[in-house]
């Protein structure tokens, strides 16, 4: 199942007692339409609060050889419109996980560079008033390419702290997409927990002409959450695309 969502009113993904989350509404939705419980929803990749969807991919087992895929898309849409929709659904082979079948997962982060802020994009982006120099922000991005530590951009789980950072950027740019935005596309085999706003929040001064673009490469080899910069605003966010 493909499912898009403004993650605003919800405290991120992962289903959790006493808290409004994706996962928990998604699971009551399926539960309603299926008439089983309880559901166990593999995902491909966790969302913080706050932060949006548009290609996330969940996977669960369902009873019956003669589902109405059409009927259960009507209706958990139905129950969970308009934050949260299903955009398709498909019957996997048996083996199919969300999260463990995933080559690579893509997300974008989307910056309004522009000395006012717009109301109807402050949902969806991070309003940057002070120019920002888009070829200081593509020299920056240069390091991240292929497999390093990612410590310095990354909060260690609760409880884990052998946790490895080690992932491997395929893909990471910047981009002009009109309109006084700004946005940043990242593609990786896997995400370590706020991997993606820090490396935004410690770009955009870069960009600002605070802090030269070549210490990235520094600032990643120093492997310590204290040499990267801030975190970034959680809503300019979207997990956009999982490739299987």
């Amino acid at each position: 199942m493909t499912v898009a969502y403004d993650g605003r009113r919800f405290h991120g993904f992962a289903p959790q007692d006493g808290l409004d989350t994706v996962g928990g509404a998604l699971v009551g939705a399926l539960e309603k339409v299926l008439r089983t419980a309880p559901v166990k929803l593999s995902i491909s990749g966790r969302t913080d609060s706050g932060v949006h969807a548009w290609g996330q991919v969940v996977s669960f087992d369902a009873p019956g050889a003669d589902l109405d895929l059409d009927r259960i898309v009507r209706s958990v849409n139905s129950q969970l419109a308009p934050s949260i929709a299903v955009r398709d659904v498909a019957v996997a082979a048996p083996d199919f996980s969300a999260r463990h079948s995933a080559r690579s997962r893509s997300y974008r982060y989307t910056v309004l560079n522009r000395p006012t802020p717009d109301p109807f994009l402050a949902a969806t982006t991070w309003h940057v008033p002070e120019p920002l120099d888009l070829p200081a922000l593509l020299v920056a991005c240069d390091p991240l390419i292929g497999e390093h530590d990612f410590s310095s951009f990354c909060r260690v789980p609760k409880g884990v702290p052998s946790f490895s950072m080690v992932r491997r950027v395929i893909d990471a740019s910047w981009s002009d997409v009109g309109d006084d935005l700004l946005r940043f596309e990242i593609e990786s085999s896997s995400f370590c927990q706020q991997m993606v706003r820090a490396l935004v929040g410690t770009m955009v001064p870069m960009g600002l002409g605070k802090q030269p673009p070549g210490e990235m490469a520094s600032i990643l080899r120093a492997r310590t959450r204290s040499a990267g910069g801030r975190v970034a605003p959680p809503h300019g966010l979207c997990l956009w695309e999982v490739r299987y």
